[in-house]
C-alpha cells in the first residue's frame, strides 16, 4: 500500500500544543521517506460534502480562529485541509494511505469540529463516485471516537455504508449502541476495551454488514487513537490489534484505501501505521 503525504503538512495548520499538531505529521515522514506528494483538492471536490458558504469560511481565516474548545484554524489552515482532502481522494485512486491532518471524520457539512475541519473520507468517498463511477462505498471507522461528521453526510444515501467502531459513552457523544440502520453499523467499545472486545465487535456486526454492503470501495478511517499507551483514550488495543483489524478490512473489498484520523503519541504512531499497512497489504 502506498502512502501519500505532503511534507508541508509537518509545517502548516500550527496548534501549538494541541495534541493534534503538526509533529504528528513530521514523524511519520521521518519513519517513511518513500511517500507520494498529494495534490491539494480542488474547492468543487469539497463542495460534494461541504456548503459553499462554510468552505469560502475556512478559505478566508487569516487569523486564528476557535470553532469550539479544540478546534482551531489559522492562516495556512486551508492549505492544509486542502492538501489533506486531496492525499484521501489520491489514496482512494490509488488503493493507497493518505497520512494527513487535520483529521476528517468529525467535520460537519458547515461546521468544524473535533480537530477536523473538511470531512476527508467523505470528500474522497463522494470523488470515487463522481470521478470513477465506484457505485457502492463503505467507510469502516476504528477511531477511538465516533465519525459523527461521516454518519451524517453519509445519511439516507443507500449507496454509502459507513460503520464505527469506538468508546461510548464518549466524544462527541454520538454513535450510540441503538444508532443502527441498513447502512449505519455503530460497535460500541467499553472502558479498558482491547483486541479481543474490538476484533469480536469487528467480526459479529461490521463484517456481515459490509459483505450483505458489497461495496466497490472500501475506505477504513484509520484512527490510532485506542491504542493503550495513547493520551486520550483508556482502552487498550495493541499494534497486533490493529494490524489484525487493517487486514480484515482489507479482505471485505476488491479496493481499499486508508486515511489517517487519530493517533496522538508520537513515539506510537510511526509503528501503528506501520503494522496497519502491513494488515493493509496482507490481503493484496
Amino acid at each position: 500500500m502506498d502512502l501519500i503525504s505532503h511534507p508541508e503538512l509537518a509545517r502548516l495548520h500550527p496548534t501549538g500544543d494541541h495534541p493534534e499538531r503538526p509533529d504528528r505529521i513530521r514523524v511519520l515522514l521521518e519513519r517513511f521517506p518513500g511517500f507520494a506528494e498529494a495534490p491539494e483538492a480542488a474547492p468543487e471536490d469539497l463542495a460534494r460534502c461541504h456548503a459553499p458558504d462554510y468552505v469560502e469560511l475556512i478559505r478566508s481565516i487569516a487569523e486564528p480562529t476557535w470553532f469550539d474548545y479544540d478546534t482551531v484554524a489559522t492562516e495556512t489552515s486551508w492549505r492544509a485541509a486542502r492538501l489533506a482532502a486531496g492525499a484521501a481522494i489520491e489514496a482512494a485512486r490509488a488503493g493507497g494511505f493518505a497520512l494527513v491532518r487535520p483529521p476528517g471524520h468529525h467535520a460537519l457539512a458547515a461546521r468544524a469540529m473535533g480537530f477536523c475541519l473538511f470531512n476527508n473520507v467523505a470528500v474522497a468517498a463522494r470523488w470515487a463516485q463522481a470521478e470513477l463511477g465506484v457505485a457502492r462505498v463503505a467507510v469502516v471507522d476504528y477511531d477511538v471516537h465516533h465519525g459523527n461528521g461521516t454518519q451524517e453526510l453519509f445519511a439516507g444515501d443507500p449507496s454509502l455504508l459507513y460503520a464505527s467502531l469506538h468508546r461510548w459513552p464518549f466524544y462527541p457523544g454520538t454513535g450510540r449502541p441503538d444508532e443502527q440502520g441498513e447502512t449505519l453499523v455503530n460497535v460500541v467499545l467499553h472502558p479498558g476495551a482491547g483486541d479481543e472486545e474490538l476484533l469480536a465487535g469487528f467480526e459479529a456486526e461490521v463484517e456481515p454488514a459490509v459483505r450483505r454492503f458489497d461495496p466497490d470501495l472500501l475506505l477504513v478511517s484509520a484512527g490510532f487513537d485506542a491504542h493503550l499507551e495513547d493520551p486520550i483514550s483508556d482502552t487498550t488495543v495493541s499494534e497486533q490489534g490493529f494490524r489484525e483489524l487493517s487486514r480484515r478490512c482489507a479482505a471485505l473489498a476488491p479496493r481499499t484505501a486508508a486515511v489517517l484520523e487519530g493517533g496522538y503519541n508520537l513515539a506510537t504512531l510511526p509503528r501503528l501505521v506501520e503494522a496497519a499497512v502491513e494488515g493493509f497489504d496482507a490481503e493484496t
